[in-house]
């Protein structure tokens, strides 16, 4: 039997049952990615021979009687995780040789928990971008067309999942950093409430691991199914043991609806900053039939929701501030005077990143105020609906373009060019706030590529999108290996 695409949760049962080894999951595992990731090139840093003696460990624990939550199964990291003995390099060529001494919080859960770490996944320059390429470990390629990015910044690990190499990966999301490359590759991603899952570790080189929540950023699951998702977050799930962990434990509230027909759900597929491509458009279609199907109240517009142009212009501050705090003080200046420079009518998404990029603390806890402001809109948004459908990003897998100045890429939506970075907008609507969004597969565009949505929920309810995400997954289809 094949077993590299199936999921976590029916490789548990089967080693449980005795019908398969972790060594056999492994070695198979292995052989895949030996085999098929020369054209992919996900897996940019393998540790299969820790990997191997880890499964063997697994297999004599389970004949001991033990039994964890992933006792076994393989499974890959985000290169931009600190684990202990592996490079940690964020494709920043100066660190090709950083080598952390300490696993990061999300990584020691996962050994913990019995998880095989097969080796870790690629990532862009910084994690700064919706594709992933470095000077150090090259390109990885989308598997359903090697000319189209996999994602960014957690497409290493989209790729790997899609390619069947191990069962589960962990990401990170800070522009759409789990939810663009699942929906890129046609997997499974999930956006924790910020600050739901500690992130110490997940820190650029040289930085050392503190803990500490940057800003907007979190880490999370990604998978082939959703409850293989639901399964890796409550292992990932916790305060930081160093911090609140020594007070505070977690218990997250179960999902708000059982059944599809209990559910309330808005659906969103326009933004006012950048259009909805048609393949996108259909995926939420798609969504918002089958809810209707389930019996599910579906409205597409409501009074309540915060305004959306606003929030992408506070994102786009929020986002940028976090980069103009780390830029030497010559170019910071240089910013600081274009920035005055501006007129105050310019209210576009190119001003609010470069006001961002300058913010004094004094704007940021304006900014911040705001943003508050915004959660309180969230609130009463939730209490007259459960989960909010709306796009990850307007277009399917893009072809690579490594154009060195973002500024001047475009994206085609629909044969029109569009400004790159505004792709974010969508991302931001969940991020901004620090709600839950889990990413679920949402059909193929006419090309045959991969399209996926967003399930936005309320902050600290992960729960709810997870099991509308299982719930969907039953009516209209899941993840497909590509061909």
């Amino acid at each position: 039997m094949e077993w590299s695409f199936l999921p976590a949760e029916a490789l548990t049962a089967a080693l449980r049952a005795g019908e398969v080894t972790s060594v056999e999951l492994t070695d198979e595992a292995i052989a895949r990615i030996e085999r098929d990731d020369k054209v992919i090139n996900a897996v940019c840093v393998p540790d299969f021979d820790r990997a191997r003696a880890a499964a063997r460990r697994a297999d004599e624990a389970r004949a001991g009687g033990e039994d964890r939550p992933l006792l076994g199964v393989p499974v890959t990291v985000k290169e931009s995780y600190n684990v202990a003995g592996l490079p940690t390099t964020w494709g920043m060529p100066q660190y090709a040789n950083h080598l952390p001494v300490e696993d990061a919080v999300a990584v020691s859960r996962l050994k913990a928990a019995g998880a095989v770490i097969l080796g870790k996944t690629n990532v862009p320059f910084m994690l700064q971008d919706w594709q992933s390429f470095n000077e150090i470990y090259g390109t990885t390629n989308n598997p359903w067309d090697h000319d189209r990015t996999s994602g960014g910044s957690s497409g290493g690990s989209a790729a790997a999942l899609a390619s069947g190499f191990g069962a589960l990966s962990i990401g990170s999301d800070l522009a759409g950093s789990l939810r663009n490359p699942a929906h890129f590759c046609g997997v499974y991603a999930h956006k924790p409430t910020f600050g739901l899952v500690a992130t110490r570790g997940m820190v650029p080189p040289p930085a050392p691991a503190l803990p500490v929540d940057g800003d907007l950023a979190v880490c999370g699951p990604m998978a082939r199914t959703a409850r293989d998702l639901a399964l890796l977050l409550d292992v990932m799930a916790g305060p930081d043991p160093l911090t609140r962990g020594v007070a505070y434990d977690v218990t997250l509230p179960p999902a708000r609806h059982q059944r599809l027909s209990d559910f309330r759900v808005l659906v969103l597929d326009e933004h006012p900053f950048i259009p909805t491509g048609s393949a996108v458009r259909a995926g939420v279609n798609r969504v918002a039939d089958a809810l209707v199907d389930g019996g599910a109240r579906v409205e597409r517009h409501s009074p309540l929701l915060p305004d959306l142009a606003e929030a992408a212009t506070l994102y786009a501050q929020l986002l940028c501030s976090n980069q103009g705090a780390r830029i030497p003080a010559e170019a910071y200046e240089r910013l600081r005077i274009r920035a005055a420079g501006l007129s105050a009518d310019d209210q576009g998404l190119d001003a609010a990143r470069l006001r961002g990029m300058v913010f004094s603390h004094r704007d940021w806890i304006e900014a911040d105020f705001r943003r508050e402001l915004h959660r309180r809109g969230w609130r009463e948004l939730f209490a007259e609906f459960d989960a909010v459908v709306c796009p990850i990003t307007s277009v399917p897998a893009f072809p690579h373009d490594h154009n060195s100045d973002r500024g001047e890429r475009r994206i085609d939506i629909d044969g029109v060019e569009y400004p790159y970075l505004d792709q974010s907008v969508w991302a931001g609507v969940a991020t901004m706030p620090g709600l839950p969004a889990t990413a679920i597969p949402a059909g193929r565009s006419c090309e045959g590529l991969p399209v996926g949505v967003q399930l936005i929920g309320p902050m600290f309810e992960d729960r709810t999108p997870l099991r509308l995400a299982e719930l969907l997954e039953q009516r209209i289809g899941g993840f497909q290996a590509p061909k």
